[in-house]
């Protein structure tokens, strides 16, 4: 004889006698625990905010916002970030985390690990406070990557260094071989069109200043192996070297030209690079150039943010006068995400073309003094969603010199976004109809 199906009971099963087979507790204390801190974690930004207290961007990154109702679920998966983000004793919290985990753990707390694998930039890198994962670095995505790459490397003596260094030679989005390709395509076409064309590379803090980099970290081994063929490439391409100059100022004034706590050179870099260039472009130019120190000043430092907390470096500034008499320089940019545009009075120990300086972060710490050097120049992002291709592509063509400058990592990791096959049609078609005669 067959057995009827067994019938769901006509209450909710933990209203059911405890023993009765299909009793499920319902927790009622637990869940009504969880359910007023869920209430006591989204409401109390709001409160906090009604009576005048604002959250505090730590991590070199915009806020985030709250999520719209148009997104379905991801409504509800959004929350939590905002929550947290809109924390203001959020910090305070932090420094406490890492206080703990290296008093009594004696390690870093696992904030400071994830990869920076991506496409799109954070909003600055990087200056005037320079960030790394801004305006030339990828997004971070998320706490900890499968690799265990950090964001941040800890050093010797207080020395941080930005990770990417270390994980864009391990495991890059496109070998160097095909991004020194690429680039050598991009010289072509600039040079068959009758414009002078000049790569430059600014070499990563962890090339230049190697001594305080700790004994292990996540990468090291093949960030080491890497470091060697890397500029052999790049030198056999025909990019500035900077590494020689930056050597021999860091000699001369007796120090790293990086800061210890902040993964951009100081001034000292940036006049490398500028006089550099400037004798690429016009050989002998410099000749004339006079520089001398006017000064200090301090600003927030890169890398500690990452790690949640707040640091400041002190730079030198300096003068730049071509011809040896006038000082040229201007103000520092502080943002490249649109053209920027340049202009004095021709000299004859300066630049004159018009000149694109296509370029990141390094070019915007560096814009004082290129302002100086050249008397017709442009700066512009490349990692910049507020200019279009197209846009981009009209700099090139309006311009006799184009500077591209890259930092190290990015070349290492393929991240160049005006290599690609679309850019690189696209800037043929235009370079074509206005060669330069």
């Amino acid at each position: 004889m067959a057995h009827e199906p067994q019938q769901l009971p006509a209450v909710h099963e933990a209203w059911l006698p405890r023993e009765h087979s299909l009793y499920r507790p319902r927790h009622g204390g637990r869940q009504l625990a969880a359910l007023i801190s869920a209430v006591v974690f989204f409401t109390t930004p709001a409160l906090l905010w009604v009576f005048g207290a604002r959250p505090a961007e730590i991590e070199n990154r915009h806020l985030t916002g709250f999520p719209s109702m148009g997104e379905g679920w991801a409504f509800f998966t959004g929350l939590p970030a905002w929550g947290t983000d809109q924390l203001v004793f959020r910090d305070a919290a932090i420094e406490a985390a890492d206080w703990i985990s290296r008093t009594f753990f004696g390690e870093t707390p696992p904030r400071d690990q994830g990869g920076t694998t991506g496409t799109g930039p954070l909003p600055g890198g990087p200056p005037p406070a320079q960030t790394p994962a801004a305006d030339d670095q990828p997004t971070t995505s998320g706490p900890v990557d499968q690799a265990g790459y950090r964001q941040v490397i800890e050093g010797g003596q207080g020395w941080l260094y930005f990770g990417y260094d270390a994980e864009a030679k391990c495991a890059p989005v496109h070998m160097l071989s095909e991004t020194v390709d690429r680039m050598n395509r991009l010289r072509a076409l600039i040079e068959g069109s009758g414009r002078k064309f000049v790569w430059v590379v600014a070499p990563d803090k962890s090339t230049m200043v190697p001594q305080y980099l700790p004994a292990s970290y996540p990468g090291k081994d093949c960030h080491h192996a890497a470091e060697a063929p890397t500029w052999q490439q790049l030198d056999a391409a025909g990019a500035v070297d900077l590494r020689p100059g930056l050597t021999a100022e860091a000699q001369r004034v007796g120090h790293p030209v990086y800061p210890s706590n902040d993964t951009h050179w100081a001034d000292e870099g940036s006049l490398v690079m500028t006089r550099a260039v400037a004798e690429a472009v016009q050989p002998g130019i410099t000749a004339t150039w006079q520089s001398r120190q006017v000064g200090r000043y301090t600003v927030a430092a890169d890398l500690p943010p990452l790690l949640g907390k707040k640091a400041d470096k002190t730079n030198t500034l300096y003068d730049l006068r071509p011809d040896g008499l006038v000082d040229r320089t201007g103000q520092t940019i502080a943002d490249i995400d649109t053209p920027s545009y340049r202009l004095a009075a021709p000299m004859s120990s300066t630049v004159n073309q018009k000149t694109l300086f296509y370029g990141d972060s390094f070019t915007k710490a560096s814009s004082r003094y290129l302002a100086a050097g050249f008397a017709n120049l442009t700066m512009l992002a490349y990692f910049t969603p507020k200019t279009s291709q197209d846009q981009a592509i009209g700099m090139f063509v309006n311009s006799d010199v184009v500077v591209v400058e890259t930092v190290e990592r990015n070349v290492s990791s393929g991240q160049l976004p005006f290599l690609t096959d679309g850019f690189l049609t696209a800037l043929q078609a235009q370079l074509e109809q206005h060669p330069v005669r």
